[in-house]
């Protein structure tokens, strides 16, 4: 996943960020990562990719950090949008029905929900300054009915600070992404490694928990 999403971003830019932050408004895309990758970028870290914006590229590293975080922060809000619309048109029983396309099951929802209720509209804005969660604040918002006119600011607010913070990282880290990038290879393989050993830990538990003499439901006759 690291790999195929900054070869991506180096490929296409401006137009593959704004695409998968638009994206990681509703759906967890590793808006981490992107903006991160978008930072070095614009540091000028690696030689073989730079900025362009509309087949020109662009050659100050200030600008053109300053083009990768605008760029994000226009694509989330956008995303976040249509993530509120899809929440306040089509509410609980559409999750019901798709939300597993959204990586959106019912305890996130209600983790989400009360959440909105013990702090009100301030959940926008810290949830989408947060990673992790913050393709899990749009959706919610838009159920509770948390006014248009109030979400899109707030929404804005948050991402100006992740976009902008997070791309700042990648500015700092530079040329030596490199090396992290490798790193983060170790990352997907560990979470790889918990998966399986998890389903295993799940199997043994459950073997051990069926009753003395009781048989598997496909030996039955």
């Amino acid at each position: 996943m690291t790999s195929s999403v900054t070869t991506f971003i180096g490929d296409h830019g401006l137009y593959a960020i704004f695409g998968l932050m638009f994206v990681a408004a509703v759906f967890p895309t590793a808006s981490e990562l992107v903006m991160l990758y978008a930072g070095a970028l614009a540091s000028g870290a690696f030689a073989s990719a730079q900025v362009t914006a509309f087949g020109h590229r662009i050659d100050t590293p200030a600008w053109a950090y300053l083009a990768v975080a605008v760029t994000g922060l226009v694509a989330n809000t956008i995303g976040a949008v249509g993530g509120w619309t899809i929440g306040a048109f089509g509410g609980r029983p559409f999750l019901e029905r798709y939300g597993r396309w959204l990586h959106v099951s019912a305890s996130k929802l209600d983790r989400t929900e009360l959440t909105f209720h013990e702090r009100g509209a301030l959940a926008v804005p810290v949830g989408f300054a947060l990673p992790l969660v913050r393709s899990f604040v749009a959706i919610p918002a838009g159920i509770v009915r948390i006014e248009l006119r109030r979400f899109v600011p707030l929404a804005l607010i948050g991402n100006a600070v992740f976009c902008f913070a997070v791309a700042g990282i990648g500015w700092a880290v530079g040329s030596s992404y490199e090396r992290i990038h490798g790193d983060l290879r170790y990352v997907d393989a560990a979470i790889v490694a918990a998966l399986v050993l998890a389903a295993l830990a799940f199997l043994v538990l459950r073997r051990k928990r069926r009753p003395p003499g009781a048989e598997p439901r496909s030996e039955r006759s």
